[in-house]
């Protein structure tokens, strides 16, 4: 009883602070507004003469974590797996160019902190050498294979919130366009807009306008968007704004047409849904609801007949 408490806290806090590192570690890197204020800030101070000591604000985890930096190689971003690595940390939202050697340093520092406290934790218990090591490659596994949940996790979850979101900006971008903004304006202000209810397609459409502003075309940066996100929907709004720009149709036009098209889509999904829900419930019903009638119902029938026709038939 005691071993499987020490287990179950052991694995608890080790999951614990693997997500708080790699929260710490990685969330700050993706945020591209704040990382373009933050540099024209500090060229300004440079202009000025006023420059940063970054060894006062850095702390153990940022010196360790730079060190073990020097040390691990960089991953090949142009083979199949460093592009899978590299797309998946797009799709979470780390845009740096730096995230997909920052992600690996964290995963071998995982690594070797999950191991060594699973050889900590096993000799403190007083297990055999064997238990000792199996409890260190337990470690290590975990915190290679942690890691990498978690960044899938989130990923999916960022794309499931854009393309919840999806809607909104449809029926914004319409209102902005017909409203006589162009095409890049409307997504400037769709934007500011949703900043605060649809961070994370806001932030995309940030992201979107500071590449048109540094001077990439409208299309390249749309088809950046879609491959950034790996969002269908999205996907498909991108092919619409790109086919009108390229043939010179109404943007407005082909906006309102695609929102009436995803609100079909969308109740089409519900409907699919709604009918699979009576095939989806025949297992919690056979299995948690018709035991528990049985018991209400046969219940006191049984009880009866234990308790007087089988000592009346007995007695007989």
């Amino acid at each position: 009883m005691t071993s499987t408490f020490f287990v179950s806290l052991f694995v608890f806090c080790l999951l614990g602070v693997g997500g708080l590192a790699l929260y710490y570690g990685l969330y700050g890197s993706h945020r591209v507004l704040e990382e373009r204020f933050n540099d024209l800030a500090v060229r300004i101070r440079a202009s000025q003469g006023v420059f940063d000591d970054d060894d006062q604000d850095e702390n153990f985890g940022r010196v360790l974590f730079k060190w073990a930096s020097a040390h691990v190689p960089a991953p090949d971003v142009d083979t199949p797996k460093g592009e899978k690595l590299q797309q998946t940390l797009l799709q979470a939202g780390f845009l740096g160019s730096a995230t997909p050697h920052a992600f690996v340093v964290f995963r071998v520092m995982a690594m070797v902190g999950a191991a060594a406290l699973g050889v900590v934790f096993a000799t403190v218990l007083g297990k055999a050498l064997s238990m000792v090591v199996l409890f260190g490659v337990l470690g290590a596994l975990l915190g290679f294979i942690g890691p990498t949940v978690i960044l899938q996790r989130r990923a999916r979850s960022r794309q499931a919130a854009i393309a919840r979101q999806l809607s909104d900006v449809l029926d914004l971008l319409v209102v902005c366009v017909e409203s006589g903004l162009g095409l890049d304006q409307a997504i400037l202000q769709v934007a500011k807009e949703l900043e605060h209810a649809h961070p994370e397609i806001s932030e995309e459409f940030g992201f979107v306008n500071l590449e048109l502003k540094a001077g990439k075309r409208r299309v390249e940066a749309l088809r950046n968007l879609a491959e950034r996100t790996g969002v269908d929907d999205l996907k498909k709004l991108v092919a619409v704004l790109i086919q009108a720009d390229r043939f010179g149709t109404g943007v407005a036009q082909s906006l309102r047409a695609h929102a009436d098209f995803m609100r079909i889509q969308a109740r089409q999904v519900a409907e699919e849904k709604a009918a699979k829900l009576g095939v989806k419930l025949i297992f919690p019903i056979f299995f948690c609801i018709l035991p528990s009638l049985f018991v209400v119902t046969v219940g006191p029938v049984a009880m009866k007949i234990v308790r007087e026709l089988i000592p009346m038939m007995n007695n007989i």
